[in-house]
């Protein structure tokens, strides 16, 4: 009987072995050769995933995106009070554990990147910032969010905020661990909030 590949999976595969091989020779080492040797498949196995180098790497981090956008999924299924829910949302967008450093790492690795590619990966968009306005616009539908507050320099605030956090929590996990960004994040939350 032929072995059943499961595709999806071949793929999700081939792009982890991209993540460790950015984070190992960044993105100048991610070529074809050395991802296809990270994630043991012949060129041959590879190149019927992914045509071109941009194919995988494209792909590569858009796994990146779309992994954090199912952990924060979750998070939203559940019945939390709305200043835990957000809290619990943009922790998913601070690298906190091996998984999501990595994920941060070669995210960084890539915005970086695409800054000196004169576009040919497209406009990039995390929705990160589209994720904080959606939850600014959160605690504000629920009354919590101070009315003389503007809400769009919250939203900037609170992106800076995250932003400045996940650098930091890659750069300094021994200072800025899960504890203290909670911390951090909640204090700034009660500083906007009217409750």
């Amino acid at each position: 009987m032929p072995k059943i590949v499961d595709h999806s999976e071949r793929k999700s595969h081939i792009a982890e072995a991209t993540w460790r091989v950015i984070m190992n020779q960044g993105m100048k080492g991610a070529t074809v050769r050395k991802i296809a040797q990270e994630a043991g498949v012949s060129l041959g196995a590879l190149r019927h995933y992914f045509s071109t180098q941009h194919e995988l790497l494209a792909f590569a981090m858009n796994l990146v995106k779309d992994r954090a956008q199912a952990r924060i999924d979750t998070v939203l299924q559940l019945d939390l009070p709305p200043k835990e829910q957000v809290t619990r949302v943009l922790m998913e967008m601070i690298p906190v554990d091996d998984s999501t450093m990595a994920e941060m790492e070669v995210w960084f690795a890539f915005v970086f990147h695409l800054k000196y590619t004169d576009g040919e990966y497209g406009e990039l968009n995390d929705d990160i910032y589209s994720g904080i306005r959606e939850m600014v616009d959160l605690l504000d539908g629920q009354g919590i969010l101070r009315e003389e507050l503007d809400k769009a320099v919250e939203a900037e605030r609170l992106y800076a905020l995250v932003d400045g956090l996940a650098l930091h929590a890659m750069l300094e996990p021994e200072r800025l661990d899960k504890q203290r960004i909670i911390r951090v994040l909640t204090s700034h939350l009660d500083s906007i909030s009217k409750i």
